[in-house]
């Protein structure tokens, strides 16, 4: 994949929405929409491949997203950027399933390493942004956190940067 056609995402778990795990909250619903307009603004834009990093909450919106985005257009693929093996173990299993259904359609699996450490979130993200063009955050202004670092990481790296005010 071309990085000068290359998306990726970065945005909040459910403990950092303001509706939590409750998708079916107007709040959602809107940030969902907006996801979709940015996305079909960066196939329009000649984007084609995309990076999720595959965490619950707003990279899972992103993943589903992007499967429908590639409904609707040729050429799109999806690319999971998973950090870890074992990054839903304690995840609960109705949220394992939807990670590993949406895993089953992804184009592309990339395991950034095996096991666990410290930093392997960090690490997955910036093989994220080290091989895209452009970033779609979904952010909420909070100055700590994976979002934020992403963020950072990418502004630093002159990434174009669609930020979707949460």
């Amino acid at each position: 994949m071309r990085r000068e056609t290359t998306c990726c995402f970065t945005g909040h778990r459910p403990n950092k929405l303001p509706w939590g795990d409750n998708e079916s909250d107007s709040r959602c619903v809107d940030l969902k929409t907006r996801l979709t307009q940015a996305l079909e603004e960066a196939y329009q834009d000649g984007y084609r491949h995309f990076l999720s990093g595959m965490a619950l909450g707003c990279d899972l919106y992103f993943c589903e997203a992007v499967l429908e985005l590639r409904e609707r257009h040729e050429g799109v693929t999806v690319e999971a950027a998973v950090p870890c093996e074992e990054q839903c173990a304690r995840w609960r299993e109705r949220d394992r399933n939807r990670y590993f259904a949406l895993l089953e359609q992804c184009d592309y699996e990339t395991h950034v390493q095996h096991r666990y450490t410290p930093g392997c979130m960090q690490r997955r993200d910036r093989y994220m942004v080290d091989h895209a063009q452009r970033l779609i955050a979904a952010y909420d202004g909070r100055t700590l956190g994976g979002t934020m670092y992403t963020l950072t990481y990418a502004l630093r790296q002159r990434l174009e940067t669609v930020i979707l005010d949460i």
